[in-house]
């Protein structure tokens, strides 16, 4: 698990802010953004970080750095692309839309 939480349940918030990600990158559509948030509330997965979760901006960039998809030091993500269960695993997007994202879900990078 992670912390508290289990793998799966990270997963639905990371699934959550891929698609928040991948609608500000203009590859799907507000609809579908919220299509797939439903999907994963009506099976009872979370949705966004606990309101007591203290994970800032820099938390998650930190941890991003490291993380298994990063490939000559770029991080590639799996993002929604086009209609439900269309995806890319990429490096290619631009970088204010994950910082976007990231300020959407966890805290200010200088709420240590």
């Amino acid at each position: 698990g992670y912390g508290e939480w289990l793998h799966g349940e990270a997963v639905s918030v990371g699934t959550v802010m891929a698609a928040d990600m991948s609608k500000r990158l203009g590859w799907i559509d507000e609809d579908l953004a919220e299509r797939a948030k439903s999907l994963l509330e009506r099976a009872k997965l979370p949705v966004a970080l606990p309101e007591d979760c203290p994970l800032t901006v820099d938390d998650f960039r930190n941890t991003m750095a490291i993380d298994k998809k990063v490939a000559n030091g770029v991080l590639r993500l799996i993002l929604l692309d086009g209609p439900l269960g269309g995806c890319k695993f990429t490096g290619e997007y631009d970088r204010k839309c994950l910082d976007e994202t990231l300020a959407e879900f966890a805290l200010p990078a200088d709420s240590a």
